[in-house]
């Protein structure tokens, strides 16, 4: 089974110490481990309103991208970055906070809507719906008018240590999707989620 060929992640977050553990981070989390894990810096780009990190997981070479224009500008940031490198929406993975999954739970796509997720909502206005999805459940406050405080602040640690645990996983599974594929992916994430 032939693996994926991502060129690019991405983390959906919003820069600046004060977001750095909230709940709308999830996405820079993720890529910010598999900076550690590969032993790679991000260093700031200015002409991709972001920073990025190159990395090799999989025997492939990524680009691990974490826009700096804040969540509801960070499709300029994918799009800069894709059209320097000639890359399709197809070759790049998205990861990003998700309040319609349960706390903890991990979700691989691709394609569809934005959900209401601001950072997805600019990404499909720049490179269309093409791109694959990491979704990482952080629950939902239960009203509608609490969401932007929510994903604003942090989770309680409980729910902090299952998303981490959440990170860890997805990042486990990397070489796997690179190597064999999304559905081979798909199935240990989802068997381990097992929640939604």
């Amino acid at each position: 089974m032939p693996g994926l060929p991502l060129r690019i992640i991405v983390g959906l977050g919003n820069p600046g110490p004060e977001h750095l553990v909230t709940r709308h981070n999830a996405g820079f989390w993720f890529v910010d481990l598999l900076a550690r894990r590969h032993g790679a810096e991000f260093r700031d780009y200015r002409k991709y309103s972001g920073e990025t990190a190159r990395v090799s997981i999989g025997g492939q070479e990524v680009t691990l991208l974490k826009p700096t224009t804040y969540m509801n500008r960070s499709g300029m940031s994918i799009r800069l970055l894709s059209e320097f490198f000639k890359i399709t929406p197809a070759e790049i993975l998205v990861a990003h906070d998700e309040l319609d999954l349960p706390v903890g739970s991990v979700r691989l796509k691709q394609g569809g809507g934005h959900g209401g997720h601001n950072g997805l909502r600019d990404t499909i206005a720049h490179i269309g719906d093409a791109f694959w999805r990491l979704r990482f459940g952080i629950g939902h406050p239960g009203n509608k008018a609490e969401v932007i405080d929510y994903v604003l602040t942090r989770a309680p640690p409980a729910e902090e240590e299952l998303i981490l645990e959440a990170v860890n996983t997805a990042a486990d599974c990397m070489p796997l999707l690179l190597e064999q594929g999304a559905e081979r992916a798909m199935a240990k994430l989802h068997n381990r989620a097992g929640k939604a």
